[in-house]
């Protein structure tokens, strides 16, 4: 009977300690309060996640084609972080060429007010500031203050009226001339200084069979580009404020200079034959292949020389760079240079309150000191923002070296004629610069026709 007793004592201690120990594995790690002996009360049950509603954001881009693939792999980085960022956000990109969306889509959409809710906008009168002060455009100042970059921008007058701002340009560029190194060493030329040397240049290059320019005019604002520049070396570096306050017309004699310059060359010869039907993108191939000596492009376009599947004739290292050279007889410092930050984003004064949450998140990732030494590096843009200055060291690119060494030796920089003229006028000088390409016009009736669509516009 004792030896039961005894067994049946020793089981029991044995299954205590058993069940004791069971029950300190899952006991509260945390010390208890409860003195008075009862259990502590159940965990609550775990919430279920917020249902998040999807949503979409229209998103309207230029950056088509093989030489625009840096700018839009920086574009698809900042769409990605922000979807990261926003939940339910998903971007609905729109791809569509640059004159198709400026002068076609964007102008009908404001006028129906249903534009996209983020989309490539050029800044000046004939858009940003109209749209602006028509209501069609966000108004910015607000969030570029709570993230603390408002006053971090070089350059923001073409997106602002007064001090309120309805875009940000998405960086900046210059304009020059772009020559083949090896062509000019082989033809005796060395970078000119002057248009006398230009012209000197072009005439060498034209007798070894060699197309002084590229260019490609299908497009008006091709042309322009150089047109624009000659502008401002015969009538001076302030003529958009001069043709602003009407003071310049465009049938000023300095400015019908540039104007029969241009059909001066164009008789010449030193642009190809057929360049009324020859794209932009010809225009960079025939310059890639070496069967023109010079273009005449903005610096965005030294992306272009990295590019391995487009250039199979010339490398980086082949490029040169100059600013345009000074005119004989021209006003003002001929030190100043073609420079503009005239495109960027602008967001449509329709957002929701969902849509301004993508909008922020957008700005936020785009316009920062990472994504701008980026752009710089991988395309060629210059930065519309005031970075750090050890980012210019980091530059190894040649071409873009001289894009920056052009631009730091310039005594300040004018902007495109369009920025102050109305879209009406400014349609008119793309018609009559190919009109003078065609030989249908001179320099004389070319500037007197667009000086009187202007003095129409004007009087409305």
């Amino acid at each position: 009977m004792k030896k039961s007793l005894l067994l049946m004592m020793v089981l029991m201690l044995s299954v205590s300690l058993v069940l004791a120990g069971c029950g300190s594995k899952n006991e509260d790690p945390k010390p208890s309060n409860n003195t008075g002996g009862t259990s502590e009360p159940s965990a609550e049950p775990a919430k279920e996640p917020e249902k998040v509603e999807p949503f979409t954001v229209s998103l309207r881009h230029i950056q088509i084609g093989d030489t625009q693939r840096f700018r839009k792999a920086l574009l698809d980085d900042v769409v990605k972080k922000t979807e990261g960022e926003i939940p339910g956000l998903k971007f609905e990109l729109d791809a569509v060429e640059d004159q198709v969306n400026r002068y076609t889509k964007l102008p009908a959409e404001m006028a129906t007010g249903n534009p996209p809710i983020i989309f490539d906008l050029f800044g000046g009168k004939g858009d940003a500031q109209k749209y602006g002060e028509a209501g069609k455009l966000l108004e910015l100042t607000p969030i570029l203050e709570e993230l603390g970059i408002k006053d971090k921008f070089i350059n923001n007058s073409q997106f602002m009226i007064g001090d309120k701002t309805y875009g940000l340009p998405i960086g900046g560029n210059n304009e020059g001339i772009f020559f083949n190194k090896k062509l000019f060493a082989d033809n005796g030329i060395t970078a000119p200084t002057t248009i006398e040397e230009l012209e000197a240049a072009a005439d060498k290059l034209k007798a070894a069979g060699i197309t002084p320019f590229a260019m490609g005019s299908q497009a008006g604002w091709v042309p322009n580009m150089l047109v624009n520049t000659l502008i401002g070396r015969y009538a001076g570096p302030d003529l958009v404020e001069r043709i602003g306050d009407g003071s310049l017309k465009f049938n000023d004699p300095t400015v019908v200079a540039a104007y029969s310059k241009y059909e001066q060359w164009v008789k010449a010869g030193y642009f190809p034959k057929g360049e009324l039907g020859m794209t932009y993108d010809q225009m960079l191939n025939d310059f890639l292949n070496s069967k023109a000596g010079m273009i005449f492009d903005g610096s965005w376009r030294s992306s272009a020389f990295n590019n391995s599947e487009l250039t199979k004739n010339i490398t980086p290292d082949d490029v040169g760079y100059i600013a345009f050279p000074a005119v004989t007889g021209g006003i003002g410092d001929q030190t100043f240079i073609n420079g503009n930050y005239g495109n960027g984003y602008g967001f449509s004064a329709t957002a929701n309150e969902n849509e301004l949450k993508a909008i922020k998140a957008f700005i936020k990732n785009l316009y920062n000191d990472e994504m701008q030494v980026r752009g710089l590096l991988e395309d060629g843009v210059l930065p519309s923002m005031k970075i750090s200055g050890d980012a210019v060291t980091k530059v190894t690119d040649p071409v873009v070296k001289q894009v920056l060494d052009v631009a730091g030796k310039a005594a300040g920089a004018f902007s495109h004629f369009e920025i102050i003229i109305p879209s009406k006028v400014y349609t008119e000088t793309e018609v009559q610069i190919q009109a003078i390409i065609a030989g249908q016009t001179t320099g004389q009736k070319a500037a007197d026709a667009i000086q009187k669509i202007l003095e129409a516009e004007a009087g409305k």
